[in-house]
């Protein structure tokens, strides 16, 4: 670890252009894991290592999830659990997503506490009537792997810091003689009355306390086991049962379980742990998670952190965090850059999230225990999202871990009854969440660039499993008819859209492995989305079974048209494997040029997003979408036509307006890293506009430098000559001394190291 260090300090004295000094040298200084906290980025600031199992993070509320039996639209503010404006926090939990637009998770909440014993959390506007407390952001602090913060109605210092495996909490307690600690194992993200399965609880001893919770969510069948161990006996314990009640209930009532009773089991149960304290005394948790075992998180626990060292655990999880951030060392113009670049990075190395013990022993589909061979298993991959920026951006800084990942997916497949690659893995289960079968695109993209070194062949076997299975979501009628009906599915055309992409990349895989038959049968699938395309109107549109476009259609709106969170304006442009021909189909470049234009300067006004909730006005410039990932490559599409100059132009109004450092600094959902390595390519100067080439389309960086320091041991250096605010165009690009004539670079030029030079000008000609 002191190596890790030295190494973070002599590489980061010319981070910043604005400033040389020795306190600029630490990368995690940039990172603010509360941006994104306030609004709809619906990221946690608590801790977490690279990738790690436990996200230990505060809860500001606990809101249903149905009220009076229907969904209630105020908890989607809590998809992270956390919303910076809310006055108090309810407790700290052991999982969190980062950045979804739907939930699950905040498993086993934790609350010290002082004074009379509550087991209600109260509300946020009388906290007093339970264990929730106030806090003030004055008294908060959010790092990478360490959050701190004053809970104001009890008095206490709450500190958080994790292993990979392990949550360890430390609370300063005042001097009482009623000090607790509450574990709320009804809690969780998302929550509704049936939503706990089973809880067991078993106190081994006066500091040991095992178990495990099982929910039905997101994740159909979800269960995770615990094993929780206090630096300091308790003096008592005991249980209040909040489940419903029923006719049965078995003898466990010989027993007295309410107090000091050591075996436990029940739907809604919460717990409370006594303690007397000195002034100012610290009393620490270790809290491990297994999706095996009790016994396999107590051996995780023992493993990872074997002391209680408070401070050790902080040290070795920033020191795993510098080690992430030093895989780019940039240059800006600001410190607000910085932080910009370094939270984003930061960002996306919060999932997908381990999902395996120490012994490499996980939770499989078929519910059986697995064992991870030769690689890291993975869980929490939201497809939809991140094979668009996110996972070429691994296979350039992170490769050997995009390759465990997809070693994840095939794994998955392996174990499902349904023989699919997954579509959102959680836990053990898949969720399904949107549409597509995206695992074939970051499979393919991996195999294609070089990172998966497996059996490509069984991939690609997998992929055309997946993409040939009938039943799921229109893919026969996709098959039979060349496009979905809009009669039989709500979301027909962005569904076929994203299934022809899916397809091109299945024809990519199978031609580099010289399979003609499956490239031939791809290829032209990947062509159906011109059967949704309306040239009557210059829009991709609904189609019935008749063949005919539906008749009742609005370009504008988002809800009930065919398309899964966006309008046809910005659906429209989602050809990213064949930019080409689109252009062709929509009137040439000229028109091309003027409709993409329209679509940056129009206003969309708020009816025509008011019923998606992952649309909102802070990630909207004009009618482009960026707070929504299908428009993310529509930027670059301008290198398509006779006017690049736009895709620099649009893409550095895109940082600016769509990033910044306060809580709200993000436009919109970061879906699990997706948003952000937008942010982390765009700001370099290219960008992936279709996974599974090897091309990367060209930009305008807005650093001045950076160095990626490559898995392989080489460089590849970004420079960018005469930039600043105003020059944002791109003037001539020389790779490795040699002009480009081309608006892309290759990624073998890449992962070769070598150095990209842009000159920039406030001139667009």
């Amino acid at each position: 670890m002191r190596k890790i260090f030295a190494l973070a300090l002599s590489a980061t004295f010319t981070i910043s252009a604005y400033s040389q000094s020795k306190k600029d040298a630490d990368l995690i200084q940039y990172v603010k894991p509360i941006i994104g906290t306030e609004k709809m980025g619906h990221t946690f600031p608590g801790a977490t290592v690279p990738f790690g199992a436990v996200q230990l993070s505060p809860d500001t509320d606990t809101i249903p999830y149905e009220m009076n039996g229907k969904y209630n639209k105020e908890v989607y503010k809590y998809c992270a659990g956390y919303q910076y404006d809310d006055p108090t926090i309810v407790g700290f939990s052991h999982t969190h997503f980062s950045g979804t637009g739907h939930s699950d998770l905040g498993d086993f909440l934790i609350m010290p506490t002082t004074g009379k014993l509550q087991l209600n959390p109260g509300t946020e506007n009388n906290p007093g009537s339970g264990y929730r407390s106030a806090y003030s952001h004055a008294n908060e602090t959010a790092e990478a792997n360490y959050y701190k913060v004053k809970l104001d109605d009890h008095g206490i210092l709450a500190e958080l810091t994790t292993s990979m495996r392990t949550g360890f909490h430390q609370y300063t307690f005042p001097k009482s003689d009623e000090s607790h600690i509450i574990l709320d194992l009804m809690a969780g993200i998302y929550n509704y009355d049936d939503k706990n399965v089973w809880t067991f609880v078993r106190v081994e001893n006066d500091t040991l306390v095992t178990g495990f919770r099982q929910t039905y969510g997101w994740a159909r069948t979800r269960t995770v086991y615990f094993a929780m161990t206090f630096s300091k006996p308790f003096t008592q314990y005991g249980m209040k049962d909040y489940s419903k009640g029923q006719v049965y209930k078995g003898f466990w009532r010989k027993f007295d379980q309410t107090k000091n009773f050591p075996d436990l089991a029940g739907r809604q149960m919460r717990m409370y742990f006594d303690f007397k304290t000195g002034d100012q005394e610290k009393i620490k948790i270790k809290f491990a998670l297994s999706p095996v075992s009790t016994r396999n998180a107590l051996e995780n626990m023992t493993a990872e952190i074997p002391h209680w060292d408070f401070d050790r655990v902080k040290r070795e999880g920033q020191d795993l965090w510098r080690k992430e951030l030093l895989k780019i060392n940039i240059k800006g113009n600001s410190k607000e850059e910085l932080v910009n670049f370094y939270t984003a990075m930061y960002h996306a190395a919060l999932m997908p999230t381990v999902y395996m013990d120490v012994n490499g022993e996980y939770k499989g589909l078929d519910q059986n225990v697995h064992k991870a061979e030769g690689f890291t298993n993975y869980t929490s991959l939201s497809l939809w999202d991140t094979f668009r920026a996110f996972h070429p951006y691994l296979n350039i800084v992170n490769p050997s871990r995009n390759a465990d990942i997809v070693s994840s997916m095939i794994a998955h497949y392996d174990q499902s009854a349904l023989k699919m690659l997954p579509v959102w893995s959680h836990y053990a289960n898949d969720n399904w969440c949107m549409s597509g079968y995206h695992s074939v695109s970051v499979i393919a993209d991996a195999i294609i660039k070089g990172t998966y070194k497996g059996d490509a062949q069984k991939a690609l076997d997998a992929c055309v499993a997946t993409a040939r299975h009938r039943s799921y979501e229109g893919i026969g009628d996709y098959i039979d008819r060349g496009y979905i009906p809009a009669d039989k599915n709500g979301t027909s055309v962005s569904s076929t859209l994203e299934y022809a992409y899916d397809d091109w990349c299945i024809a990519q895989l199978a031609k580099k492995l010289n399979k003609p038959a499956i490239y031939e049968e791809f290829v032209k699938r990947s062509g159906n989305w011109k059967n949704v395309y309306d040239a009557s109107i210059g829009f991709m549109r609904p189609r019935m079974s008749d063949g005919t476009f539906r008749k009742d259609f609005d370009v504008l709106k988002t809800d009930g048209q065919g398309f899964i969170e966006g309008n046809t304006w910005n659906f429209s442009l989602y050809v990213p494997h064949d930019p080409e021909q689109m252009i062709n189909m929509m009137g040439g470049k000229k028109r091309f040029v003027s409709h993409l234009d329209s679509l940056f300067t129009m206003h969309l006004p708020d009816e025509f997003f008011a019923e998606t909730e992952d649309i909102t006005r802070e990630g909207i410039i004009g009618n482009y979408v960026h707070g929504n990932e299908p428009s993310h490559h529509v930027a670059y599409l301008y290198n398509w036509t006779d006017e690049p100059w736009k895709t620099q132009e649009k893409v550095r109004m895109i940082l600016k307006k769509q990033y910044h450092n306060g809580p709200a600094g993000l436009g919109g959902n970061d879906d699990c890293g997706q948003m952000s390595a937008w942010y982390i390519f765009s700001s370099l100067g290219f960008y992936p506009v279709a996974p599974a080439s090897d091309r990367y389309w060209l930009g305008s960086p807005s650093v001045r430098s950076a160095d990626i320091l490559l898995e392989n041991g080489k460089t590849f250096t970004v420079e960018a000559v005469n930039q600043n605010d105003k020059n944002v165009y791109v003037k001539k690009v020389v790779l490795n001394g040699k002009t480009l004539d081309r608006k892309y670079i290759k990624h073998d030029e890449i992962v070769a190291g070598g150095k990209i030079v842009f000159y920039m000008s406030s001139n667009a000609k």
